[in-house]
């Protein structure tokens, strides 16, 4: 099992997940360590904790109330340690269970991390020139120029995905751009 996860996190340009960042990353990094597997090849992590918390205030940031609060299904419940322990049992019921589990949480924070992508600001690029697509969501001719961003040195055109919301600009600057001081 834990060469399988190596060879996914391997193969992964992006890795999402919530609160993965503190918990399920570290705990996996430890238990490649610890069976001498090499670290998986470098990828960009969107941790959907991270981006609930900073960019919203919800009453609750656990996955289940933010997942409830936007009409999205909950986790479903279970027994919880002691499913794992059940599951280190052998027991074919608890695996069964937990199977579940898992593939429900995966469909919930797919469903979540879709209605967050233009919420979250350093979310990696998908190696997308905007003349392809969204940088964000990747979809095509769903950009629609939206004014100019101005950073200290230069100015660019700026954009609004019509299909996920998120901005992005051009990477190249207009011509002339230089900001004018007085």
């Amino acid at each position: 099992m834990l060469l399988a996860i190596h060879k996914l996190l391997d193969d992964a340009d992006i890795v999402v997940h919530y609160n993965g960042t503190k918990f399920d990353i570290p705990v996996l990094n430890k238990e490649f360590f610890k069976h001498r597997i090499t670290p998986p090849s470098p990828y960009k992590e969107v941790d959907l904790y991270k981006a609930v918390k900073r960019r919203f205030r919800f009453e609750s940031n656990k996955m289940t109330a933010v997942a409830k609060q936007l009409g999205l299904a909950e986790k479903l419940n279970h027994e919880g340690f002691q499913m794992w322990v059940k599951c280190m049992e052998g027991q074919a019921e608890a695996w069964k269970k937990m199977s579940s589990y898992n593939k429900h949480d995966v469909v919930m924070l797919s469903e979540l991390y879709t209605l967050l992508v233009p919420w979250i600001p350093n979310h990696p690029k998908m190696n997308i020139d905007i003349v392809d697509g969204c940088p964000k969501c990747g979809v095509k001719d769903q950009l629609q120029a939206r004014g100019r961003q101005i950073t200290t040195t230069m100015t660019y055109r700026r954009y609004q995905c019509q299909a996920c919301g998120g901005w992005c600009r051009e990477r190249i600057a207009e011509q002339g751009s230089r900001p004018q001081y007085v």
